[in-house]
């Protein structure tokens, strides 16, 4: 196998995560440095079937290594989810004499890329990017330390205001289905009350810990919801409850909403990706295939990726812990 790739191509898809644009570069220069061509793919599995194609080199990559978003933009496909999509990209696939596939995106991009292979036996490696870091078989996913600071920076701000007003501020954070940056932005912005999906604090709990954090003489106060949070219908039905039941607070809410995926990523996450793209030229070379590049303690792995999408992280208890400690 290893003797058969020749030229790989790169792409990005589903939602855009600071980092992807280093773990690019590093696919691209891994490939120049392992005399294999590459190609980028432009606009993901869409630009796959319409053969959005343009050779990289090198010094196609220079200077993005410090930029958020995706040089190679993204788009959901829903031609791709066809058989008919599938084949029309495996043509150009083909036409353009590409032999492997490096896909840079979460876990739907992820199950694109096995249909993919199993239905055409062509090599893919996926590199996790998104800020929710929600793929199983990686400690960490690319753009996820670039959005807990984003987070934490807006947050601290919030706080200048909160106290300089007494208020109570809700902030909502992405996490539709996991509370990663929720706790972890929470336990390094001083939240006093963090509700994550993991976690159902239940309405009477949050009133209690805000007439506790009350009494005990705070000012103001922040408690940050993920928006996947069981709590309440919403962010604003907190505030809501909060206001009808304890009045004696001025209740704000702020949803960070999309600034969250953006921003220079940070160098944690162009470490991460920069090692993640050798690896996953590497691997290709070596005959793998259907194999996620992660982290886990501090060591660059290979995941089944089939196993990273049907499993589930789970939330740090010792972090919740800590938290419930901190908020005292």
């Amino acid at each position: 196998m290893a003797s058969e790739i020749k030229k790989i191509a790169v792409l990005t898809s589903g939602g855009d995560s600071p980092g992807m644009n280093a773990a690019i570069r590093s696919v691209v220069r891994a490939c120049a440095y392992m005399k294999v061509d590459c190609m980028a793919v432009y606009r993901g599995y869409e630009g796959m079937i319409e053969g959005d194609f343009v050779p990289m080199d090198a010094r196609s990559v220079n200077n993005i290594i410090n930029k958020g978003g995706t040089i190679l933009k993204s788009a959901r496909c829903d031609e791709f989810r066809t058989q008919e999509g599938r084949k029309k990209a495996y043509d150009q696939l083909v036409k353009n004499k590409i032999d492997a596939l490096v896909v840079i995106g979460g876990d739907g991009s992820f199950r694109g890329a096995l249909i993919f292979n199993k239905e055409y036996d062509f090599p893919v490696i996926g590199i996790p990017g998104t800020i929710d870091n929600d793929i199983f078989g990686t400690r960490y996913t690319l753009g996820f330390d670039t959005a807990l600071n984003t987070v934490v920076d807006a947050i601290d701000k919030i706080r200048d205001t909160a106290s300089s007003h007494n208020r109570l501020f809700f902030v909502e954070v992405m996490g539709r289905d996991v509370g990663h940056i929720a706790l972890n932005a929470g336990v390094g912005a001083g939240a006093e009350e963090i509700l994550i999906p993991e976690q159902n604090l239940g309405l009477e709990r949050l009133l209690e810990s805000l007439k506790r954090s009350k009494k005990s003489g705070k000012s103001s106060s922040i408690v940050i919801v993920a928006e996947g949070d069981k709590t309440g219908k919403n962010v604003f039905e907190l505030k809501e409850y909060v206001e009808e039941h304890l009045p004696i607070y001025d209740v704000r809410v702020s949803v960070l909403g999309h600034m969250q995926r953006g921003g220079r990523p940070s160098a944690f996450d162009r470490v991460l990706a920069s090692r993640m793209g050798v690896r996953a030229v590497e691997a290709l070379l070596e005959g793998k295939t259907n194999l996620m590049v992660g982290i886990m303690d501090n060591k660059i792995t290979l995941y089944p990726m089939a196993d990273a999408i049907e499993g589930h992280t789970k939330i740090d208890r010792e972090l919740i812990r800590v938290a419930d400690i901190m908020s005292t």
